[in-house]
């Protein structure tokens, strides 16, 4: 290679991020000034953004994607608050992101990933890049334009080498874990049939579970979530036309079996999300009988370690029900009250982390 070409792949690679003394991987912020060509814009209509360290060696043409979670936003109010912060706007975010673990450049803290191409899409449309559709009432404008950010990231990042990737792995945590679901099928749609596509869904396998009073609470949320953001017709269209009620095809449950692409699932059967949101939210519990048992699993009785008991057992059902369907895949399911593993180094891969036969876990 001819040595001035040399030095200025270099410099390129590292204008795209900067190291700090504490042997952090901080990588600067990429935003997608098309975007605004097919009218992808987050919540508050800034334009969206991503982040991306180069890949090298062996993983120079090898790409992870990786969608931010974050929640979600189903109503008018809450989402002109979240368009106010860094989870609705680019304008709010800090410009440089810590690449850690499944994200690390670090060989001995993450093996397998560590000299590929790394990118984290920025969430910023409340909706697990899924919405299309426009709020305007004459005084206040929200873009629930998810997919359309999504198709914008994607046609960006096409242009900068993932068009001719050999490996691709799309990923995500919570809200982005969904966001793997929902767009698996269509990332592997994208890129060339030579091409090795794989998704991977942490913590993002929420399930439509009714709560402690027997309420429909993230049904419920998510019905209004669909509703609000034009997400249905983007949905996976051999679910909605299955069930009765189309915007339950929002749920991994309901739609996984339809999922071709090699998918694997990394998931705690004891969701703190969904423990605290879905199973016990604050409405099913306004005098606080569970407050002890959310803080401490060690204070829980013997009647709220029955109901998790449960709750663990309808998760696995779930998910065993939807792999009879698929065997082009895998899943690791933990007993950690956590949510999202693989963002996190103490969780992805440490030295000093549990494991089974190489395999870390809880």
């Amino acid at each position: 290679m001819d040595l001035a070409v040399a030095i200025l792949l270099v410099l390129l690679n590292l204008a795209s991020w900067c190291t700090c003394s504490d042997s952090r991987l901080l990588v600067k912020m990429t935003l997608v000034p098309n975007a605004s060509k097919i009218g992808g814009f987050c919540l508050d209509g800034s334009l969206p953004a991503y982040h991306l360290h180069r890949g090298f060696g062996a993983g120079a043409r090898n790409w992870l994607l990786q969608f931010e979670g974050g929640g979600w936003c189903n109503d008018i109010q809450s989402c002109l608050e979240r368009a106010q912060t860094r989870r609705g706007s680019t304008l709010y975010m800090n410009k440089l992101e810590d690449f850690n673990g499944i994200l690390s450049n670090n060989a001995s803290l993450n093996p397998d990933f560590y000299n590929w191409n790394r990118v984290k899409l920025r969430y910023c449309d409340g909706g697990s890049f899924s919405g299309d559709a426009k709020f305007d009432n004459g005084t206040s404008v929200l873009y629930f334009r998810g997919k359309k950010i999504w198709e914008a990231i994607i046609l960006d990042l096409l242009s900068k080498g993932l068009m001719h990737a050999r490996k691709a792995l799309l990923s995500g945590c919570s809200a982005g874990g969904l966001s793997s679901f929902l767009h698996c099928e269509n990332f592997a749609r994208i890129l060339p049939r030579n091409t090795s596509v794989k998704c991977l869904s942490d913590a993002g396998f929420f399930m439509d579970e009714r709560d402690v009073t027997l309420n429909h609470t993230m049904r419920n949320f998510f019905e209004n979530l669909v509703s609000l953001q034009g997400i249905e017709e983007n949905l996976n269209k051999n679910c909605t036309s299955f069930l009765n009620n189309p915007k339950l095809c929002m749920f991994p449950q309901y739609f996984l079996k339809y999922i071709t692409t090699p998918f694997f699932i990394l998931n705690t059967a004891y969701d703190v999300y969904q423990f605290h949101h879905a199973l016990v939210p604050p409405s099913a519990d306004t005098r606080g009988h569970w407050n002890r048992c959310k803080l401490n699993i060690a204070s829980c009785n013997t009647r709220q370690l029955d109901i998790l008991q449960d709750f663990r057992q309808d998760m696995l059902v779930a998910l065993l029900s939807s792999r009879i369907y698929s065997r082009r895949g895998g899943m690791f399911i933990n007993s950690c009250f956590a949510h999202c593993q693989s963002e996190s180094q103490d969780t992805w891969f440490a030295r000093d982390s549990p494991q089974i036969h190489s395999k870390v876990h809880c």
